[in-house]
Order: C-alpha cells, then sequence, then structure tokens
C-alpha cells in the first residue's frame, strides 16, 4: 500500500489542537482526541427555521441570524396593516412590541434590540413615520423628508440610510437618499442614479448598497449602486436574475440578494463588492420576505409564495465555509 509522504510528498502533521484556518484537502493527527482529521468544504445551503406566528408580506427586518426582527407588513383580513413585531432566537419566533402605525412596503435596519422602521403605506396614506424598537418597544422617531413606501434601508437605528421609493400622489418614483442620525433625518446631495423601488438595499450609513428593483415606465432592474456616505456610484456588477421585491443581507462588500418577483423566486446570489454570483437557490420561492444577517449567516422570513399571499415561513441560509472533518476507516 502506497504511504502518504509518497502520495503527498509530506509526513502527516501531528498536532496537539485542529489548526484555525485548515485548507482544503488539508490532513492531521489530533494527538489530544487521537483522531485523523483533515480541511474540508461545506457548501452553501438554505434550511427550514422556524415559522412566524403571524404570515405576512411586505414587513420590516433587521437583526440576525439568531436574534431576528420582523416587523409591520400585510397579513390576512381583518389584520391587514399590520402592526406585530416578532423576535427570533435562532429557533422560534415570539411576540414583541406592536408598533405604533400599521403598515407595510417599509423599510427597517439595525438590531433586535436596537431597531428602526420607516416610511410605507396603508394604501390611503403615505408615511414618513419614523419608529425605534428597543427590544420590547416602539416609540416616535424623526420623521423623513420624503414620504414614501417601497423604499430601502441600512445601517443602525442611530446612523441609518433610506433611499428610493415611490410618491403616489401623483404617482412618481424617487432616488432621495436620507441620511438618521439617531433623532432627525438629512436629505444627502447624492441620490440614486437608477431611480426605482420595491429594491434591496444592505450595508451602513457609510458603504451602503442598493439592488434590483422597479423603475417606471420600464421594466426590472438589476442595477447596482454603491454609497459611499456622499454619492451613489453605479457598480458593474447587476444581478444575474433581474428582479423586484426581493430579500437582502450582509454589508456592501460581502451581500446576499434572495427571492423577488417576477413570480416568486428561488434564486439566491452573492455581491463581493464588484459581482453578483448565483449561489444555492431558496427552498421555496417567495417575493416580499423580510430579511436579516449577513452573506454567511442570513434569514429569510414571511414574504408571498405561490398559492400563499401571506407566508410564516422561515429560511436560514448558511454561506459556504472551510470546515474540519475527521476522517474515519470506510
Amino acid at each position: 500500500m502506497a504511504e502518504y509522504i509518497n502520495i503527498k510528498g509530506q509526513n502527516i502533521e501531528v498536532v496537539a489542537s485542529d489548526p484555525a484556518n485548515p485548507t482544503v484537502g488539508q490532513i492531521w493527527y489530533n494527538s489530544t482526541s487521537n483522531t485523523l482529521k483533515g480541511g474540508g468544504f461545506q457548501a452553501a445551503a438554505w434550511a427550514s427555521g422556524g415559522n412566524m406566528g403571524t404570515g405576512r408580506y411586505a414587513l420590516g427586518g433587521a437583526g440576525t441570524q439568531t436574534a431576528g426582527l420582523g416587523f409591520g407588513g400585510y397579513a390576512p383580513p381583518p389584520v391587514s396593516y399590520s402592526t406585530l413585531t416578532e423576535e427570533y432566537d435562532g429557533a422560534s419566533w415570539t411576540s414583541g412590541g406592536s408598533m405604533s402605525n400599521g403598515r407595510y412596503i417599509l423599510a427597517g435596519c439595525g438590531t433586535q434590540t436596537a431597531a428602526l422602521g420607516f416610511g410605507g403605506t396603508n394604501d390611503s396614506s403615505l408615511f414618513n413615520y419614523t419608529e425605534e424598537y428597543n427590544g420590547s418597544s416602539w416609540t416616535g422617531g424623526g420623521p423623513l423628508n420624503t414620504a414614501r413606501q417601497g423604499l430601502a434601508g441600512a445601517g443602525t437605528q442611530t446612523s441609518a440610510l433610506a433611499f428610493g421609493g415611490m410618491n403616489v400622489q401623483p404617482v412618481t418614483l424617487t432616488g432621495a437618499t436620507e441620511e438618521y442620525n439617531g433623532s432627525t433625518w438629512a436629505t444627502s446631495p447624492g441620490s440614486l442614479n437608477t431611480v426605482r423601488y420595491q429594491l434591496a438595499g444592505a450595508g451602513t450609513q457609510t458603504a451602503a448598497l442598493g439592488f434590483g428593483g422597479t423603475i417606471l415606465p420600464s421594466p426590472n432592474t438589476g442595477a447596482t449602486e454603491e454609497y459611499d456616505g456622499t454619492s451613489w456610484a453605479t457598480s458593474p456588477g447587476s444581478l444575474n436574475t433581474v428582479r423586484v421585491s426581493l430579500g437582502a443581507a450582509g454589508i456592501q462588500t460581502a451581500a446576499l440578494g434572495f427571492g423577488g418577483s417576477p413570480g416568486t423566486l428561488t434564486a439566491t446570489e452573492e455581491y463581493d463588492g464588484s459581482i453578483w454570483t448565483s449561489t444555492t437557490s431558496m427552498s421555496t420561492g417567495k417575493n416580499r420576505s423580510g430579511g436579516a444577517g449577513t452573506s454567511s449567516s442570513a434569514l429569510a422570513f414571511g414574504g408571498s409564495r405561490s398559492g400563499v399571499p401571506s407566508s410564516n415561513i422561515t429560511e436560514e441560509w448558511t454561506g459556504a465555509a472551510p470546515l474540519t472533518v475527521t476522517i474515519t476507516a470506510s
């Protein structure tokens, strides 16, 4: 039988603890656990999470995969324009404090215990309302300068960004960008280059990402733009699947886009700061879902799916990554 040294040209390393960042194909013997181990690779995947208590679509999202927040949205009558808030702990959803104003097609950002919800509509009124969540209740914040629905958000409760969206009287789109300091919104001199609504947002106030959406009177767009705290620059990378009403997670240089319309899409894409790459699709196609987390650990919840206009389904995303495996005899 051929020996490892003759195959690979080196002996198997003996170590007391596993390497912190093993490379794929690397082999070592752990003398503490008396096991032969190697560097493997974990494929990206979506997995089912706990269902929301109330199914709804076009809701706001914030937080992480293990500390997520979903709020507002449109739920089946008699709820309709929802004020409901739910908190996710990585396994199940529980009820949180209700919003002051029921609305949908709003934007959100921040964390589970320091979130921000802003904009939106109840179909009879267009809102500039901002609400701040402290982990148990919502209180009013400074109003947006431009009331709108279908806008995107990024950042934190005290350093947020609002951009894009639609005015409804008359129906016009806006590329206006506003920055929030924890109490008031200030309009930025920078406006989106591709004016649109029902787009997705990710990142921070000074390093944000806007992508997808609908432009009028033309169709959906896959255009991607990056914000540096002053102005928007169009990225050479465009979504591979052009769509609207998609979910999002991550930061400007490591973002995730998933689901959306037309129809109820399952397509998932990763952005590395320059290009989008298609990756593992969602288990259930949906649009207008909430999103939270990072490009390697994201959460998708609620939305509309085929035959179910207000879904309560949750999916958890785990990105591709190296991993350590124990080698056993077959």
